[in-house]
C-alpha cells in the first residue's frame, strides 16, 4: 500500500535562466522544494518555449508550498526591482 500523498504542481515564477535560478535558490534556503521548467529550450531558445521568448524559464513548486513561495517571490521582486 502506497501511503505517499500525490502533491499537484504549480509555477510561481517565470522570467530568464538567472533570475529563476536566484528564485529557486531562494525557496531552497527556506526549505521548499523547487525545480526549473524548460531550464534548457529556456535559455538556448526562448522563443521556442513562449512567445517572443520571455519568461521562459519557469520555477515550479508543489501545491502545498505556492502560498509561501508566493512571498518569496514578492520579495525578491520588490528587492530587486522596486515593484
Amino acid at each position: 500500500m502506497n501511503t505517499h500523498k500525490e502533491s499537484s504542481l504549480t509555477e510561481i515564477y517565470s522570467g530568464d535562466i538567472v533570475e529563476a535560478g536566484m528564485i529557486k535558490s531562494m525557496l531552497e534556503s527556506e526549505g521548499i522544494h523547487a525545480f526549473l521548467k524548460d531550464e534548457i529550450m529556456g535559455t538556448l531558445m526562448p522563443w521556442w518555449v513562449t512567445p517572443g521568448g520571455v519568461g521562459s524559464v519557469r520555477v515550479i513548486v508543489s501545491q502545498e508550498d505556492a502560498e509561501r513561495s508566493r512571498l518569496v517571490v514578492e520579495e525578491y521582486e520588490k528587492n530587486v526591482r522596486g515593484v
